[in-house]
């Protein structure tokens, strides 16, 4: 059994992906559903998902968690709120009492794409990730490599918290250096509070021209620093599609951990996700 524990939909009758920008991109623009995703995820063995969100806009996440309710492959939701609003709290309550509210795992927010390495350390982003503890959710942490020490600066501050690293913290895998990602992703990853998701190094490479051998050294790097039970797979469908197919991004995973004992490839594709967002 699989747990794909990173994926996403959208629907451009809603809303834009104003993320959908140049020649490169392109193929995303169109909507990916629900429906599409079950047709790839399930015939690959994945029996339960984590949808996770896109655009930093309030009426999103109860669209996802909507989703969830009818969609049974869906177990939860990484949804987005404004962390920086006195209100966090109580808008973090309301999206649980809405359909599907009981799907609602984590928070995400672009900190990718602030301008301010330390965005996370922020007073005001930090009251709003102490409300997220307090909700017992996780926070989903999507950054680029010179954002890691921020990272481990806000979960030493925030113990009770579990902080999820998607992609890995974007190792730079097209350039074929570590550093200083690997030394950052250690740091991060010697606090408790803190697992790391197998997620999104395809389209981190060279799309047309990765291979799993060029992954290794990146997956190396996040087994030896989380370890199996800390560590979770995510297709990041439909981005993923820049660079290979579903069935191809869960196959290279599988032969990424491939040395790995039995019980040690479950927790990465099954149990872990399963723990760390109560699926």
């Amino acid at each position: 059994m699989t747990v794909d524990a990173h994926h996403h939909v959208w629907d451009l009758s809603v809303r834009d992906q104003d993320w959908i920008t140049g020649p490169e991109l392109a193929p995303l623009h169109r909507d990916f559903t629900a429906g599409e995703f079950e047709a790839e995820a399930r015939p690959a063995g994945v029996v339960r998902s984590v949808l996770v969100q896109t655009v930093t806009v309030p009426e999103e996440t109860p669209e996802l968690l909507a989703l969830a309710a009818r969609h049974e492959l869906i177990a939860g939701v990484v949804g987005w709120t404004d962390l920086t609003s006195p209100g966090v709290a109580d808008e973090l309550a309301r999206l649980r009492e809405l359909p599907g509210g009981r799907h609602l795992k984590g928070v995400r927010h672009q900190v990718q794409g602030e301008a301010d390495p330390r965005w996370l350390l922020r007073p005001d982003v930090r009251r709003g990730l102490a409300a997220v503890a307090d909700a017992g959710l996780v926070y989903d942490l999507v950054v680029r490599p010179h954002q890691l020490p921020a990272c481990a600066e806000a979960a030493a501050a925030h113990p009770g918290l579990t902080f999820v690293l998607d992609h890995l913290g974007k190792p730079p895998v097209a350039d074929g250096t570590r550093e200083p990602w690997a030394g950052a992703v250690r740091t991060l990853a010697r606090l408790p509070n803190t697992v790391g998701k197998l997620s999104g190094l395809v389209t981190e490479a060279d799309p047309a021209s990765w291979t799993v051998a060029g992954l290794r050294p990146y997956t190396e790097v996040a087994l030896e620093a989380f370890g199996p039970q800390r560590l979770m797979f995510g297709s990041d469908w439909p981005v993923c599609t820049l660079a290979a197919p579903y069935g191809a991004v869960l196959t290279a995973a599988r032969e990424l951990t491939a040395g790995l004992s039995e019980p040690e490839r479950t927790a990465v594709f099954e149990t872990t996700a399963t723990r760390i967002y109560d699926l």
